[in-house]
């Protein structure tokens, strides 16, 4: 599930230890102001090498696979959840992309990540253009913000039947350093027709786009998210808490007959942590965690765990 929640009848009460979070990379900084990084993990089901990052810079241009720039981190609470908080801001993940930098603002051409499904099952799509996305990231005294915008083409072809529709999304990102010590932090999204840039929608980490009604035709699904969180300076560490929600309008869908009642139309989660650093390069953390879903067709789940995490830096 999404969320991690679990059903009323399933079994609760579990436990788990694994060290797949850990990374290796290299970033070396060539002649001619060529820089290039590389760094993977091991969090695949074989503990196998993940690439995470793979790219090259040149002066404003950066070309490979890193963080979208559709996402930003201003916003975000600190959490020992490896898979973060609902209502993060943009895709929230890596995506092979040519990147335009200069001063706040950057441009960029991405692989595009649209998805149709046409009821419990997804339709193949296809996509002639890239997703195009712009983002600015400013600072004014104590406020820390970030604001993006992409647009994307969502279609299909099945060789006798096709359709396209554009798709866009949105989102605002800041944080406010309230004191030296306290500061608040979160974001707010909204997308239409590209739920695969909405973080924790739909039943696996991101929504549909779109689904392809009776007539054939390419209809975009919206939805939109959000997460506000605050954190808290104390004895050598930080408290941080933060709840985040994110959420999908079925609603045309199940009008138009699709068999949608399984899907996730409302994913939440919150956390409370406390993090700290005993010696240098070592970082430790303790977190509860609750996650809840809901269905369309009216189900829902929770589920709570609890967190700790010992990570070393070098």
């Amino acid at each position: 599930m999404n969320t991690g929640a679990a059903e009323d009848n399933e079994v609760s009460g579990h436990f788990g230890a694994d060290a797949v979070q850990s990374r290796l990379g290299v970033r070396t900084t060539l002649p001619n102001d060529v820089k290039v990084t590389v760094e993977g993990d091991f969090r695949t089901s074989t503990s196998t090498v993940r690439l995470r990052h793979a790219f090259g810079e040149y002066k404003n241009w950066l070309m490979g696979q890193t963080w979208s720039n559709h996402t930003a981190f201003t916003g975000a609470t600190s959490v020992l959840e490896f898979d973060g908080v609902a209502g993060n801001a943009g895709l929230y993940s890596r995506t092979t992309q040519v990147r335009y930098t200069t001063g706040g603002l950057s441009l960029a051409a991405e692989d595009p990540k649209a998805s149709i499904t046409d009821g419990p099952d997804a339709v193949s799509t296809k996509q002639s253009i890239p997703t195009f996305t712009a983002r600015y990231t400013g600072k004014s005294g104590p406020l820390a913000f970030s604001t993006s915008a992409l647009i994307q083409q969502v279609g299909y072809d099945t060789g006798t039947q096709d359709d396209t529709a554009m798709g866009f999304a949105v989102f605002g990102s800041a944080k406010f350093n309230v004191t030296d010590t306290v500061s608040l932090q979160g974001n707010v999204n909204y997308t239409d027709g590209a739920n695969g840039y909405l973080w924790r929608s739909g039943t696996n980490y991101y929504g549909e786009d779109a689904y392809v009604d009776s007539s054939g035709n390419v209809e975009t699904l919206t939805g939109y998210s959000a997460n506000i969180g605050a954190s808290i300076k104390a004895g050598p560490g930080d408290f941080n808490i933060v709840y985040g929600l994110t959420t999908m309008d079925w609603d045309d869908a199940v009008d138009d007959g699709l068999a949608v009642g399984n899907k996730h139309e409302t994913n939440s989660n919150a956390f409370v942590n406390y993090q700290w650093s005993p010696v240098t390069n070592i970082n430790l953390g303790v977190q509860y965690g609750y996650y809840q879903v809901e269905k369309v067709n009216g189900d829902d789940g929770d589920a709570s765990r609890v967190m700790f995490a010992a990570q070393y830096n070098f």
